[in-house]
């Protein structure tokens, strides 16, 4: 486990845009945090990385958004599912074939998720701003890239 910290919102944005760097087709990204804690202020700095010039906003009613830059982007946010079985309505499968997929309240579907993912916890800090993020890597993908993601977090990394 990587555990990181910032202590504003854009340092959120840039530590994001650090990782985004690192992705490849068919990536999964699964943000789980406390509402505020920054998960689409997180999206929206890897969004911004990967070239996406359109607003990035929180799916939390429409379920899923879709950002084309120089990688497609699919945005979910399981908050509002409450069974599994309306998780279909994600179509998981077919998004992890194309792009990079970030699914906050992504812990609500731990248990049909692919075993292949970069786990994002991010909580809130003592200041109005502070978040302390810990990354986990589930999966041979991650295990692979594991010294390149230390590198690109090492202006955030706490001991």
């Amino acid at each position: 486990m990587l555990v990181c910290a910032t202590h504003h919102v854009d340092h959120t944005r840039d530590l994001a845009a650090a990782i985004a760097g690192l992705v490849q087709d068919g990536d999964l990204i699964v943000l789980v945090g406390d509402l505020g804690a920054g998960k689409t202020h997180f999206t929206q700095g890897f969004a911004r990385a990967r070239a996406v010039t359109e607003r990035v906003t929180s799916p939390t009613f429409t379920l899923a958004n879709r950002y084309e830059g120089d990688i497609v982007i699919n945005h979910l946010d399981a908050y509002r599912v409450e069974q599994l079985g309306e998780a279909e309505d994600l179509a998981l499968p077919e998004l992890l074939e194309d792009g990079v997929t970030l699914i906050e309240w992504g812990d609500n579907l731990t248990p049909i998720l692919p075993l292949d993912r970069l786990e994002v916890r991010i909580m809130l800090g003592h200041g109005d701003d502070d978040r302390r993020l810990e990354f986990i890597g589930v999966g041979p993908r991650w295990a692979r890239r594991w010294a390149d993601l230390e590198a690109a977090v090492a202006d955030w990394r706490v001991a």
